[in-house]
């Protein structure tokens, strides 16, 4: 039987939190191969557990369920095969550009001058010779994460692994880095064998890998393993380019549910338990006037975020609100704006508060939310107490996010008032007609 060029193997990876009713999946069945030569990237929006299965493949953290093969053996503890460089540059700042590379090296037992000779190539093969002695608030963030490379690469890691590596940079700054890092990989000048990259940026991913391994969350969970088939280097305007971008945000974005589907259960209730997305809510009104400004009121959506001018990651987002609301729906990688996301559209502000209203006392979530204020004792309510009926629903970090979404949604729809001060939710008893009417 020939033997097989895997680096790594992911095997049916589970990731749980808690236990009981407090038990939430971040990673559900994951199964992934990364072979010798790859550049692979996970790619999927906010909270749909890359960054843990990246962590989880560099040994960081241990699966609830599962088995994680290096070189066709069962991985245990840190992978000592492998790097990993953050979103943050994680630099020491007392240190200058080359001892952050020495301290690598001292700990791989190379020499003292051996040291000071290697972190000197490593630096110049980047481009930061002469800034050998600069300290980390010398550097620009270019400069900075280019160090961060080194220091990883210094290593000389078998699989080199990269969350978000070019998310904290000035656009100018990441273009320029993701190109110099393509170089490198690609004319075989650092040792790796193969590069797994996180990122949420779908040109980023499209323009960089040999495949992209599509997450979604609600679990995380492995949707799409495409295969890049685009030589280097990758010219953005062309039509193959945009051809698999566009395949690649109709996979992320799927098509409209009906509405019992799309809607998902309240906490408490059987089913899964939609969150409300993180969005700015005059963000999601340009994107309907947008919408409403285009010809037959659709749009391709990889042409929306330049058009937008915002983050791929965070039109998703603004597309889930759009969808959750009843404004817009989406099919085969087009948005298309309904006839109530038209009304808003044209609404005046007043208007719009109305509609928005009407909407969100549809969501089980906010319904929920809402049923709690008016049961409860002078219909207010501690944001702890709701807190940690989300947490049941959600893990920590999320649950506080949706506290934050549904505080200014209910205010902006007048349906709900919250005190900072004292951390208290309250009902806002004039506007319950907006509800009863649209549930009635």
């Amino acid at each position: 039987m020939p033997k097989n060029n895997h680096i790594l193997e992911l095997k049916n990876i589970n990731q749980v939190y808690g236990s009981g009713n407090q038990r939430f999946v971040a990673i559900k069945d994951a199964n992934l191969v990364i072979n010798e030569g790859e550049f692979v990237t996970l790619l999927g929006p906010s909270g749909c557990g890359k960054s843990t299965l990246m962590r989880i493949v560099a040994g960081l953290q241990q699966p609830s369920e599962g088995i994680v093969l290096y070189r066709n053996k069962p991985l245990i503890g840190v992978n000592p095969h492998a790097a990993i460089v953050f979103q943050t540059f994680a630099l020491f700042p007392w240190l200058t550009a080359q001892q952050n590379i020495e301290v690598v090296l001292k700990t791989r037992g190379v020499s003292l001058k051996q040291r000071a000779a290697r972190a000197i190539e490593l630096l110049s093969l980047v481009g930061l010779d002469g800034f050998e002695n600069a300290y980390p608030r010398e550097l620009s963030g270019g400069m900075r994460q280019k160090v961060g490379f080194v220091r990883a690469m210094a290593t000389e890691p078998e699989l080199l692994c990269m969350d978000e590596p070019f998310s904290a940079l000035d656009v100018l700054s990441a273009e320029s880095l993701r190109g110099e890092l393509l170089e490198l990989w690609l004319s075989g000048k650092i040792p790796t064998q193969a590069i797994l990259m996180v990122t949420h940026n779908i040109e980023e991913a499209v323009f960089m890998a040999d495949r992209i391994v599509v997450m979604e969350k609600g679990p995380g969970r492995i949707v799409a393993d495409l295969k890049v088939d685009l030589p280097y280097p990758r010219q953005r305007r062309d039509p193959n380019f945009l051809a698999l971008v566009d395949q690649v945000y109709a996979i992320l974005v799927g098509q409209t549910q009906p509405e019992h589907i799309e809607m998902g259960a309240a906490p408490g209730e059987p089913g899964h338990v939609r969150a409300l997305p993180h969005i700015i809510i005059n963000d999601l009104a340009g994107l309907l006037e947008y919408l409403n400004n285009v010809h037959d009121n659709r749009a391709d959506i990889y042409r929306l975020a330049g058009g937008l001018r915002v983050d791929s990651n965070y039109l998703l987002h603004l597309i889930e609100a759009a969808e959750l609301l009843g404004f817009a729906t989406v099919t085969q990688g087009d948005i298309y704006l309904t006839p109530l996301g038209k009304s808003f559209a044209e609404a005046d502000l007043l208007a719009r508060r109305k509609i928005f209203a009407t909407r969100i006392c549809r969501l089980p979530l906010f319904r929920w939310l809402l049923d709690m204020l008016q049961a409860a004792h002078k219909q207010e309510l501690e944001r702890d107490i709701i807190y940690m009926a989300l947490e049941l629903q959600f893990y920590p970090e999320e649950a506080k996010r949706q506290i934050e979404t549904a505080i200014n949604w209910g205010r902006y729809a007048k349906v709900i008032a919250y005190d900072d001060i004292n951390e208290m939710f309250y009902f806002q008893p004039g506007d319950t007609t907006l509800c009863n009417s649209e549930n009635s």
